[in-house]
C-alpha cells in the first residue's frame, strides 16, 4: 500500500520559494493498493496527481471531506474527468438542504468553471455519505461527521490490517467537555482510534487558535493531544496555514514538541511525501 501527499496546505494555494519544502497546494492525498486508487479530497494538488496517474487505471474513487473551495478547487483540472474510458465515483456529504450533486453542479458551472458536471466525458457517479460504512474493493471505509463548519466528514480506510485516518479539517477540542482526557463524545475519535497513520489538521499555534475558536481548525498542541488520546502510531500534521513559511511551520512544531509528551511518530505533512505499508 502506497500513500502520497499531493497537497497539504489549507484555505488557499500559497506558492512561493519560502514554502517549497512543504508545498503550497491544497488538500489531496492518494492511496494506492493493488489496482485500487482512492483520492482523499480534490484540492489544487489533484491536478498534478492526474498527470502522474497510471493511464491504465480506469476506476477512481474521490472521497471528499467537505465542499469548502480549497478541498474541491482542483476537480475541474483533474485529467481523468476528460477521459471517456474512465469511471469516477465521487463520495461526500450532502448539505443540510442540498444534495451533494446539486452542490457539485454549482462548482462545475459558469462563472466558476466553464464545463458543467454533465458535460464531463468520464462516467461520473455521485455517492452521498454521512456516518457511513462502505466497501471499495479491498477497503472498508468508515466516514463520520466532524466538528467543522458545514457538513464535514473524516475517513477511516482499512485494508489488509492497515488503518489510514484522514481529518484535514477538524476541531476536536469542541467535541467534548473533557478533551483531551476522555474519548467519550470526542469528535473524530472513532475515525482515528489506533490508526497506523493519521493525517490531521494542525493549522494554528496556541495563540492563533485562541483567536479562532469555532473556525473548524486545530492547534498543533490539540492535534498532538488528540493523537495521544486516539493511540495512533504516526501522525502527519496537515492543512498548513497559507501564510506560514517552511521555517514558521518548523518553529511551531518544535514549540509544541517542547510542551508535549507523546509516544508516536510525528511529522509535518509535505508535498510528494510517500508512505508505504506492506
Amino acid at each position: 500500500m502506497k500513500i502520497t501527499i499531493w497537497g497539504c496546505r489549507g484555505s488557499m494555494p500559497s506558492p512561493g520559494a519560502e514554502k517549497n519544502k512543504y508545498g503550497g497546494n491544497t488538500s489531496c492525498v492518494q492511496i494506492e493498493h493493488n489496482k485500487t486508487c482512492l483520492i482523499l479530497d480534490g484540492g489544487s494538488g489533484i491536478q498534478k496527481l492526474g498527470k502522474a496517474l497510471d493511464p491504465e487505471i480506469n476506476e477512481i474513487n474521490i472521497l471528499l471531506t467537505h465542499l469548502h473551495i480549497d478541498h474541491i478547487m482542483g476537480l475541474g483540472y483533474f485529467g481523468p474527468f476528460y477521459n471517456p474510458n474512465c469511471n469516477i465515483n465521487i463520495w461526500g456529504p450532502s448539505g443540510s438542504s442540498e444534495s451533494l450533486t446539486v452542490r457539485l453542479r454549482r462548482y462545475f458551472s459558469p462563472p466558476f468553471f466553464p464545463v458543467r458536471l454533465n458535460e464531463l466525458p468520464a462516467h461520473v457517479a455521485i455517492k452521498e455519505i454521512d456516518n457511513t460504512c462502505f466497501q471499495i474493493d479491498d477497503f472498508t471505509i468508515h466516514s463520520e461527521y466532524l466538528c467543522h463548519p458545514g457538513a464535514t466528514v473524516g475517513y477511516r480506510c482499512e485494508a489488509d490490517g492497515t488503518v489510514i485516518s484522514y481529518m484535514p479539517d477538524h476541531e476536536p477540542s469542541l467535541g467534548s467537555s473533557d478533551f483531551p482526557n476522555s474519548s467519550e463524545w470526542c469528535s473524530g475519535f472513532n475515525i482515528a482510534r489506533e490508526a497506523d497513520i493519521l493525517f490531521h489538521d494542525g493549522q494554528y499555534n496556541n495563540e492563533e487558535y485562541d483567536r479562532r475558536i469555532g473556525w473548524g481548525h486545530c492547534s498543533m498542541d490539540n492535534a498532538i493531544d488528540f493523537a495521544t488520546l486516539s493511540k495512533v502510531k504516526k501522525m502527519v500534521l496537515f492543512h498548513h496555514d497559507p501564510t506560514n513559511k517552511d521555517a514558521d511551520l518548523e518553529l511551531m512544531l518544535a514549540e509544541s514538541i517542547s510542551r508535549k509528551k507523546f509516544d508516536y511518530d510525528l511529522i509535518l505533512g509535505k508535498e510528494n511525501d510517500v508512505f508505504e505499508f506492506s
